[in-house]
């Protein structure tokens, strides 16, 4: 018993109550915090038509779905445009202090030819043009396609999940929207009833008279299907006899379809809701459209709240398809002397809601601008006192920028603008440094001295094409115009009988 029960007793509701009056002031802060975060990020959400504040279901936590891809050959770089753009999404998160979990499908049964679930799987297709088997080819390209991301300065998600690994979960799922009546068997086919649904085009704005029966003239309409707009969940052997990868069902021996891999490899891992829902924008209709139907008859209530959707890269022809034959891959930019990093400049100087032109032209300046910008950044010195007061507004402007819808040309302008500033170079560096964990650019990477050289090496060259086609031309002005400019620049060049040779002087580029 203390001396002073009085002043014991008084003692210790005092300590409570200071107790307490600590948690609130920490929770007060924790929620300031986080609806700071929630104020920091707004995103144009495809769902509901309009740029609005990013709101996760938990607060200062972001459960992200990506659609991966079908690995029935290379990637073009128009698919590894959304990869780029979703991976700038998920660092925008974490910058901002979430706690995120995104999780990626990988395609390797089950993706047909046709919007209309009709013509060929792709992996078989990919199968017979290779003459290896289905898995032969899905490991091949599902190791190029992250060899790609790693190239491409690309997170790997947190979870990468191939559609054949959850044959179970695909059944169970289609098991109970046939007890719910959400769907149907017909011609040994299971089918989405999309007449039992109140809205079906939640993502887009198309009619029910607009949707085309498939994506090809060839294609013949499934006359299973109740409505034209109905979506096949499995597939069986009375359809498809050439099917290499088949597995036991209720149905028969059949397969998944391809919308249905997505909405329960989602539910696998991030359970009954998801906060955002990325892809291209050719997923809009029908693939995520079809997810959300079958999601949430399935679950009975919303699934996703945001979607977030990347528009084409466009060549002179129009939309970089892979069903054109030739198609550009980044192996191939890197064999023209393309680093893919100058890809991933070149896709975040435009904003991911436009359309992307790509040429040649263009690129060459990307890269110009990139080694110059990557040649000032890596040079910059960490001696000297980070300047915290000084480099706060501009930590500022790029979470703004990137809060912006993502808007990474605005991000990247603030760099120059630290770049041009008065600030010290330790602390240029490290707001650099901080901005490179979201654009990942490999801004402030010490430049070795073979990249250094084979970069100047294929400047030096292409100069040297250039004015050899300039006199061939007579175009003499030009060509003395390119050797001043390398003289500029430290380099000296010689026609002699054997063709054009070339020395360093002194520093070079």
């Amino acid at each position: 018993m203390p001396e002073n029960p009085v002043k014991y007793i008084f003692r210790s509701c005092k300590e409570m109550i200071c107790d307490i009056v600590d948690f609130m002031a920490v929770s007060c802060f924790i929620l300031h915090r986080t609806e700071d975060i929630m104020r920091e990020i707004n995103l144009y959400n495809t769902l509901t038509k309009k740029i609005e504040p990013f709101v996760p279901d938990e607060p200062g936590k972001v459960k992200m779905y990506t659609c991966g891809p079908t690995v029935y050959h290379f990637a073009h770089i128009g698919n590894l445009r959304s990869y780029i753009m979703e991976d700038v999404l998920e660092k925008t998160f974490r910058y901002a202090g979430y706690d995120v979990k995104r999780v990626m499908n990988i395609t390797d049964v089950g993706h047909l030819s046709s919007d209309a679930d009709s013509g060929e799987d792709k992996m078989v297709a990919g199968a017979k043009r290779e003459h290896k088997t289905v898995m032969e080819i899905a490991a091949f390209y599902q190791d190029a396609f992250f060899e790609d991301c790693k190239k491409l300065n690309i997170k790997t998600p947190d979870v990468v999940e191939p559609a054949t690994n959850c044959i179970v979960e695909f059944i169970e799922m289609i098991e109970k929207l046939l007890e719910k009546d959400y769907a149907y068997v017909a011609g040994g086919n299971v089918y989405f009833n999309t007449e039992k649904l109140e809205k079906y085009y939640v993502l887009s704005n198309q009619k029910e008279d607009d949707l085309m029966v498939g994506a090809r003239d060839d294609v013949e309409e499934d006359t299973n299907k109740r409505n034209k707009t109905d979506f096949v969940l499995w597939f069986t052997k009375s359809k498809f006899d050439d099917q290499e990868l088949k597995w036991d069902s209720p149905w028969g021996v059949g397969y998944p379809g391809w919308h249905i891999e997505c909405s329960a490899i989602s539910m696998k891992h991030l359970g009954e809701k998801l906060d955002i829902h990325c892809g291209g924008v050719d997923n809009i209709f029908p693939h995520h459209t079809n997810e959300i139907a079958q999601s949430e008859a399935y679950l009975g209530h919303k699934w996703c709240n945001y979607w977030f959707h990347v528009l084409h890269l466009n060549d002179s022809t129009g939309k970089m398809s892979k069903s054109k034959g030739d198609f550009l891959t980044l192996s191939l930019l890197d064999e023209k002397g393309y680093s893919p990093l100058v890809y991933r400049m070149f896709c975040l100087q435009s904003h991911y809601r436009k359309p992307l032109l790509f040429n040649y032209e263009v690129l060459d300046n990307v890269k110009a601008a990139y080694e110059k910008l990557r040649k000032k950044a890596s040079s910059l010195k960490k001696e000297g006192e980070v300047q915290t007061e000084q480099i706060e507004p501009y930590k500022e402007a790029f979470a703004q920028a990137l809060g912006s819808d993502i808007n990474t040309s605005q991000a990247l302008t603030v760099i120059y603008d630290v770049l041009k500033s008065d600030l010290n170079e330790a602390g240029k560096r490290a707001l650099l440094e901080e901005f490179d964990e979201v654009l990942s650019l490999d801004l402030t990477k010490e430049i070795v001295k073979e990249e250094a050289d084979a970069d100047l090496a294929a400047y030096v060259e292409d100069m040297i094409t250039q004015r050899q086609a300039a006199r061939k031309e007579k175009d003499f002005a030009k060509a003395d115009a390119i050797r001043q400019e390398l003289l500029e620049k430290g380099i000296e060049i010689k026609d002699t009988r054997e063709g054009t040779t070339w020395s360093v002087r002194g520093d070079a580029v």
